[in-house]
């Protein structure tokens, strides 16, 4: 009898082992976010933190926020981290998604080279810029890639009355690229670019390229974050993810979107406000 006890403490506790490590590696969740939030730094500051406190690892996807519209819908993402609010809230209206809470903001910028050739530089208003541009016939570099960058860029250029895909190829190119390489190429090309200020602030190769249009409410860029909806998906690890959203959203999450700066600049101001969707 004593050697039969024995023998089940041993497989219990064999098998309790075996469970321990394969419970604790899934205690991830994958987040489909945009470019911004890692070339800027700021998911280096935040993921770690709050493994440190959850125990939750964060598995992160960066891509265009088209593609990370997809890659949920497609179930292979627990949580939406992106920036095209319209989008994102036809993404829920859809069913694909169970609620969108803001997260933080900042702007966009149109950068371009010293010499400016449309003679941009200075003003406020981003559709009468890109009107220049376009009247100029001056290089201007698009990601091209679905992104909430392209997104809004495309909605500028429908504002001005521009049909930038009749130019496609000549003054207009598409880099079909992410915030990074899209930059280089408009540097490399002497071309406008419109970015992202965190990206741009982050952004090491800048040559004699500044920022050249900036303030127009039109300019303002709202990052959401989104849980999948595990009725669509019932993979999805609803709990976690929620739990990773409530911490972003909450007093820790956000107070660290704040205080990260890098070379002496703020590059997202936090603004949540739990349950409003």
């Amino acid at each position: 009898m004593r050697k039969f006890l024995a023998v089940a403490v041993a497989a219990v506790l064999a098998s309790a082992a075996v469970a321990g490590p394969a419970l604790a590696e899934d205690k991830f969740i994958t987040v489909a976010s945009t470019t911004s939030t890692k070339n800027s730094g700021l998911l280096d500051v935040l993921l770690p933190k709050f493994q440190d406190e959850t125990g939750i690892e964060v598995r992160v996807v960066a891509v265009g926020t088209g593609k990370a519209l997809q890659q949920a819908r497609d179930g292979d993402a627990d949580v939406l981290l992106v920036h095209a609010k319209a989008r994102e809230e036809a993404f829920v209206a859809e069913g694909w998604g169970v609620e969108r809470f803001d997260v933080m903001y900042n702007d966009f910028v149109v950068v371009g080279p010293a010499d400016d050739p449309a003679g941009v530089g200075g003003m406020t208003d981003a559709t009468a810029a890109l009107s220049k541009i376009a009247e100029a016939e001056a290089p201007f570099a698009s990601r091209g890639d679905d992104s909430g960058t392209h997104t809004k860029e495309r909605n500028l250029w429908k504002a001005a009355g521009v049909d930038v895909a009749s130019a496609s190829g000549t003054w207009y190119r598409e880099t079909g690229s992410g915030m990074g390489a899209t930059l280089n190429t408009g540097i490399g090309m002497g071309a406008y670019v419109l970015s992202d200020r965190a990206t741009w602030i982050s952004f090491a190769n800048k040559g004699d390229f500044q920022v050249l249009v900036e303030g127009d409410p039109q300019l303002f860029n709202q990052y959401g974050v989104i849980l999948v909806n595990p009725d669509r998906h019932p993979h999805v690890k609803a709990e976690l993810g929620q739990t990773f959203i409530d911490w972003l959203i909450g007093a820790e999450g956000q107070r660290l979107i704040a205080d990260y700066t890098l070379n002496g600049q703020q590059l997202f101001f936090p603004n949540a406000k739990k349950g409003q969707s």
